[in-house]
């Protein structure tokens, strides 16, 4: 009898497929069965950019969450309803590996940078054989479009989840030297006024859909007051020792 399948969590890159991994373009290709999170009535970022790439035999696993920027991430129904959305695809994706199939799980970025895979592993490990294809991350692909490097010399770089207090990211954003903001979509008003309050707001690019064909890189203070996309970020690039 043969054994379990391996779930395989493979990171995409920051959009662009030539930016993918050898190992990542050849799981997709071959791939009998593929997973990937969706919004409720969308194709999927991750699902959108294998287009054209996945087998005609390929049995596709569209995990749709159950709520994204519906009700607010400190509301105790927010975690509840995550969680059991994961644990519910979680066994779905193991249901498959026990029968002796490989799934390939399809991950914008780096599966183990603020993506939704961590969930699955943290409830697939031990269960089945979980492997993980690391990626070129959003955040690499957006500071090499400023075409400014992100670093110098000492430069400490600091990476914040633009879902923190307003008050957390002016604190944290005025202890930096480069800085890399994520998740930004309808937080951008609180990203540009915590910028403003630590000073940094006249140095912030904003980048949208970095390395896509859709990519838009401007000075923060020219974007306007627009709700941007969630595949947006705002960096700050360090200044630090050179020779």
């Amino acid at each position: 009898m043969s054994g379990p399948g391996t779930i395989h969590g493979v990171g995409l890159g920051p959009g662009d497929r030539e930016l993918m991994t050898v190992r990542a373009d050849r799981l997709i290709r071959t791939a009998r069965h593929v997973a990937y999170f969706r919004k409720a009535g969308r194709p999927g970022q991750a699902r959108t950019i294998v287009d054209g790439m996945l087998g005609p035999d390929a049995a596709e696993i569209a995990m749709e969450y159950p709520v994204t920027t519906e009700i607010p991430v400190e509301d105790p129904r927010y975690n509840e309803l995550l969680s059991a959305f994961y644990a519910d695809c979680a066994a779905r994706l193991a249901a498959i590996a026990a029968a002796g199939e490989d799934v390939v799980v399809l991950c914008e970025g780096d599966p183990f940078f603020y993506g939704s895979f961590m969930h699955l592993h943290a409830r697939l490990e031990g269960l089945v054989p979980v492997r993980v294809v690391p990626a070129v991350t959003g955040m690499s692909g957006a500071w090499t479009a400023t075409g400014i490097p992100i670093t110098w010399g000492d430069d400490v770089m600091t990476v914040l989840p633009a879902t923190l207090p307003e008050e957390e990211l002016s604190r944290r954003m005025a202890d930096c030297d480069a800085l890399v903001v994520m998740k930004i979509g309808r937080n951008i008003g609180k990203v540009r006024r915590a910028l403003t309050e630590s000073g940094r707001l006249d140095a912030a690019w904003l980048v949208e859909f970095a390395t896509m064909a859709t990519q838009r890189v401007v000075p923060l203070n020219e974007a306007g007051e627009r709700v941007t996309p969630y595949f947006s970020i705002v960096l700050v690039h360090g200044r630090g020792r050179r020779p």
